[in-house]
């Protein structure tokens, strides 16, 4: 569409209207676009558009589009212009920086990650079923429940990357390997992954936002989740009653017990999406594709000899898959929080100030999947991990110059980090100054005398 010899302007007052459903607006480089008959058809999820719109959303769209993809815009432009766009000093360094890396190609030399992956997944889980047919001591059963549960943490890191951008040699391989690694493997939806992750990066850290701080019951990281907050991603209301008070009061004793199992959740949110009303591509293969795992998993359980080894075999295959799931939480827990909806316009300064990158030798890159360089995978959620190492540098750097927070800690520290901000919210949540409805079971857990 060209563009009008007499622009239109409107104000960011204006365009903040235009925040529904049914009428979501956003600018970008200034222009602005009616992507209300959009939502429903992005790739991504209706909610990354729906949570900016009525605002500017240049970097957000830089940060997860290739530049290649702008032309796609042309059919949504309103005519309208945004009378006060600018761009501040540290968006300007930041689109710098981007085009930097894009000229030198980093986003498309994504090395053989994903092949080499592929093939120790396959190599531990022939040891796994080896162990489990071929061998009737105990402690065999138990490391092949380890190596499952290892298998799942690897197969995470595939899912994750091959939803941030293309790991394989076009997009059918890329769905292919989603599917395997995701619902046959883990028994995790990737469509389920993609839906909520994206809401994360978008909304870092907002709590009312971020589905990744929306743990209640169990868990919260601040205490104005006492006042019961509305879930903009679940769309509901997070009760904080006299139960949830009483798991909060001491989740920073029962953050990692919790954590062993907190596949189930993922398992259950799966399903919930599955079989939901809302719009999910492919639902089939994925339906298919989470058979297959409830069909292997418990098949290979019931082949140990008895009840007591198929139980500890499961806890430990659990368990051990834990380890990933402390690790997304360290990344965020202990970083500045807010309520609302993100602001686009201040994409780099909330990506930085909800967080953390944790510090460790490249040999133990494996370990972490990409995710030790966190600060750089919110900002450039496009870029293989094999090259977050190389660009941390010059993202401490950029934060330095514009005196914005770079936090890095070793992976010790940032446990601890974690534990006090638990702890932090369970003191609060213990004082009697916040008082929640009580009921009779409160009542007896909490009588004295």
């Amino acid at each position: 569409m060209a563009e009008p010899k007499t622009k239109s302007y409107i104000s960011s007052e204006e365009l903040n209207k235009h925040n529904k459903l049914d009428d979501a607006w956003i600018s970008i480089h200034g222009k602005i676009y009616d992507v209300s008959d959009w939502l429903h058809r992005h790739p991504g999820g209706h909610l990354p558009l729906l949570t900016l719109a009525g605002q500017d959303a240049t970097d957000a769209f830089l940060a997860f589009h290739p530049h290649t993809v702008a032309h796609r815009l042309a059919p949504l432009f309103t005519g309208h212009f945004l009378r006060d766009y600018t761009v501040s000093a540290v968006s300007s360094d930041y689109r710098t920086l981007l085009n930097h890396l894009s000229r030198t190609g980093l986003f498309e030399r994504k090395g053989h990650g994903a092949c080499v992956s592929l093939l120790l997944i396959l190599c531990l889980l022939l040891i796994s079923l080896s162990g489990v047919f071929f061998s009737d001591r105990m402690w065999v059963h138990v490391a092949s429940g380890a190596l499952i549960g290892f298998i799942w943490i690897q197969s995470g890191w595939i899912g994750h990357d091959s939803g941030h951008y293309q790991v394989m040699l076009n997009r059918r391989l890329n769905r292919a390997v989603q599917i395997l690694s995701g619902n046959c493997l883990a028994g995790i939806s990737i469509g389920w992954w993609k839906w909520n992750h994206n809401a994360h990066h978008i909304a870092c850290n907002s709590l009312n936002f971020d589905p990744d701080l929306q743990h209640l019951p169990f868990f919260v990281v601040s205490s104005r989740f006492f006042s019961s907050l509305t879930s903009c991603f679940y769309e509901r209301k997070m009760n904080f009653d006299a139960f949830a008070r009483f798991l909060v009061s001491y989740q920073h004793w029962t953050f990692y017990p919790v954590m062993c199992f907190a596949r189930i959740n993922l398992f259950a949110q799966s399903f919930m999406l599955l079989l939901s009303k809302r719009d999910v591509p492919n639902r089939a293969v994925e339906l298919l594709g989470m058979l297959a795992f409830w069909v292997w998993y418990p098949l290979l359980v019931s082949c140990l000899p008895n009840w007591g080894e198929r139980v500890l075999f499961v806890v430990v295959s659990f368990s051990v898959a834990g380890i990933q799931h402390v690790q997304f939480c360290l990344n965020h827990f202990s970083s500045n929080v807010y309520l609302g909806p993100p602001s686009g316009h201040d994409w780099f300064e909330m990506q930085t100030n909800g967080t953390l990158d944790v510090k460790c030798s490249a040999w133990m890159d494996w370990f972490h999947g990409g995710l030790q360089f966190q600060v750089e995978h919110h900002l450039f959620p496009r870029l293989p991990r094999c090259h977050l190492r190389k660009i941390a540098p010059l993202v401490r750097d950029l934060c330095k110059k514009h005196n914005l927070p770079y936090n890095c800690v070793s992976f010790w520290k940032a446990n601890v980090l974690t534990i006090q901000t638990l702890r932090k919210a369970a003191l609060q949540a213990r004082d009697a100054s916040n008082p929640v409805p009580k009921n009779l079971v409160w009542e007896a857990v909490n009588t004295h005398g």
